[in-house]
């Protein structure tokens, strides 16, 4: 076996084994004849300390992996492949090291920050008024949903039934139960009632809700108000639970969905007669059934009811604060790991790790939002690859962020951003209004019956063209279909709990056009976004238009929403156009219009399956 060579002796390949540029001859200037090749020659054979490897760099390449592995790898190329993977691992591990000190340092400032931004909120609150007692409160707000409006003498506290606003600040049934108690003198408790499954919600979705639950449970006792998870549906649990602890009114927040409209109508018909029954919209800044007696055509209908109404309505809140009068009836400790486990959801589609649960996670989102994203909100929207929006619509479906806590905090910045503040106001209020105007006036929300008029001919009588692909549900599901776009929407939704905006309507459109039938799309679609989407079995994803995308201003530039399924495949808020195959006079979308809008490869490739190999 031949000795092992010394390492100072690996040098870069050359002609004869020379050292370009150095091992020449003084005099012929050839390769291997010159005196440094006449003592490598001497050095194999009596090898000295230098030659066996005595480190002779300066004394800024001997300290530290990072400046040694450069060295090496010049002095030994024929290790360089084993050379540069340490290289990458040791500068991967530098970075890492790196990173974490700055964020080390960065945690406290952030903290500091944010304390600092939770204090002004608090503040604002406080100086609209000290407690909701003291508070001018709009009964507009309000409707009577019982027959009687006394609350009966022997009356031992007052109950907020939480079911769509699962927040504790910042809403206005909350603040209207702890104004009824206070006036009353009485104790005020708090329930949520935990139903085993709802449509097609997932364990992503319960999850999501739970942990927001939770946070709900402790601000509640801190401020001595007991806080309920009655297991069940509403019908059977809260008339038990409003005889056994003497509740002399109860109040309830808003959805204009059919089956949470029939959970209340349900208690309503359970309800003891002496026992009045309030309704609070607390998740629309204008109360629904005050922006509008009727269904309304588009957002240009409807958008000067509710601008005109804006000041009446667009207050700070007061706080909820700590109530004087103790239970009698202390909560009992909710098991919230049994009660996860207890659920007879879908578990398969897991919980997202980007979204943090909770008001306290959601406010932090916004000041995110404002601070780094707003000033983009309005040009880079519409821009899949941008990141530009304000990615809340998960808290503002569970109630855990108030809408109009959104807008006050982001209007204090128009004078700056006042193209993007506009654009924001536009989509989280008058888009969003508008989806729930639809969705109270209109029983067909979910369905091609809901749709106009000239949408259901156009349809009906294109329903017959020949479809260019026809993909069946599971294909769609998984996203297999011949579109490397659409694949990516839906795998990003798939992951994420959360499709950009602007590709939920391209999405929508393309099952239009990949289906059987218009109904077979629609379908499709709404059971997609439901099962897969944080913010699914919302107004806004049956038809609206959400914070989430953009109109640009134009008439003719479409507004991306969190599926928008009756819009994009029924044409509801829009209009008709140039009338084509299968869409008839519906919007049409293709992939030739989203390269112009934005590089499609770019946000596929984000999203591109991924192999064994890669």
């Amino acid at each position: 076996m031949s000795p092992a060579r010394p390492w100072a002796q690996h040098r870069p390949p050359c002609a004869g084994g020379a050292v370009p540029g150095r091992d020449r001859d003084p005099g012929t200037g050839t390769p291997g004849s010159g005196p440094r090749d006449r003592d490598r020659d001497r050095d194999r054979d009596h090898p000295h300390p230098r030659a066996l490897g005595a480190d002779r760099r300066p004394g800024w390449a001997r300290h530290g992996e990072l400046s040694t592995v450069p060295f090496l790898l010049a002095a030994a190329p024929r290790r360089a492949t084993l050379f540069q993977a340490l290289a990458r691992a040791v500068l991967r591990m530098r970075r890492g090291q790196g990173k974490r000190k700055a964020e080390a340092r960065e945690l406290p400032r952030v903290s500091r920050k944010r304390k600092e931004e939770e204090e002004a909120v608090q503040e604002a609150r406080r100086k609209a008024a000290p407690s909701v007692r003291e508070f001018k409160y709009n009964k507009k707000r309000v409707r009577l949903i019982s027959q009687g409006s006394d609350l009966k003498d022997d009356a031992r506290c007052i109950l907020y039934w939480m079911s769509r606003d699962q927040r504790v600040q910042d809403n206005w049934a909350f603040l209207y139960a702890q104004r009824l108690a206070l006036k009353q003198e009485l104790p005020l408790h708090v329930c949520f009632c935990l139903v085993p499954k709802f449509l097609d919600a997932t364990i992503r979705h319960y999850g999501f809700m739970l942990r927001g639950l939770q946070e709900v449970a402790e601000e509640c006792a801190e401020l001595n108000i007991p806080f309920h998870l009655l297991l069940g549906y509403a019908k059977d649990v809260l008339p038990t639970f409003v005889a056994e602890h003497g509740v002399g009114g109860l109040v309830t927040d808003f959805c204009p969905l059919r089956l949470p409209q029939q959970w209340v109508e349900d208690v309503r018909e359970r309800l003891p007669e002496d026992v009045p029954f309030a309704q609070v919209d607390a998740h629309n800044i204008v109360p629904c059934w005050v922006a509008s007696p009727k269904q309304e055509y588009s957002a240009r209908t409807i958008r000067g009811k509710i601008h005109a109404q804006l000041p009446e309505f667009l207050t700070e809140f007061p706080p909820v604060v700590r109530h004087p009068y103790p239970p009698s009836h202390p909560a009992e400790p909710i098991a919230w790991e049994a009660c996860y486990s207890s659920l007879q959801v879908d578990r398969t589609v897991k919980e997202v790790e980007w979204a943090t649960p909770g008001t306290a996670a959601g406010l932090a989102v916004l000041q995110s939002f404002i601070t780094e994203r707003l000033k983009s909100f309005g040009s880079h929207r519409n821009d899949p690859n941008k990141a530009a929006l304000s990615n809340l619509s998960p808290w503002f479906h569970f109630g855990q962020v108030s809408t109009q806590r959104a807008i006050l905090e982001v209007q204090k910045h128009r004078g700056k951003y006042k193209e993007s503040v506009d654009a924001f106001v536009e989509e989280a209020v008058v888009r969003r209004e508008l989806a729930e105007n639809f969705c109270y006036y209109n029983e067909n929300y979910d369905s091609v019956q809901g749709a106009y008029n000239w949408a259901q001919t156009t349809l009906k009588l294109h329903a017959k063209d020949k479809r260019p692909f026809l993909y069946e549900l599971q294909e769609l599901e998984q996203g297999t279909t011949h579109d490397p776009l659409w694949n990516a929407a839906q795998l990003q939704m798939v992951q994420e709990g959360k499709m950009h905006g602007f590709l939920r309507m391209y999405w929508a459109k393309k099952i239009l056009e990949w289906t059987r039938s218009p109904e077979e799309a629609l379908r499709f679609a709404i059971y997609l976004n439901d099962r897969y989407e944080l913010d699914g079995r919302d107004p806004n994803g049956y038809v609206g238009k959400l914070q989430d995308g953009g109109m640009g201003g134009r008439a003719d530039t479409p507004s991306p929403c969190p599926a928008g399924c009756l819009w994009s495949i029924c044409g509801i808020h829009d209009q008709g156009w140039a009338e084509r195959a299968i869409f008839g006079k519906i919007r049409y979308m293709n992939y030739a219009g989203c390269k112009r809008k934005f590089d499609v490869g770019q946000f596929e490739r984000r999203y591109a399956p991924r192999t064994l190999s890669q």
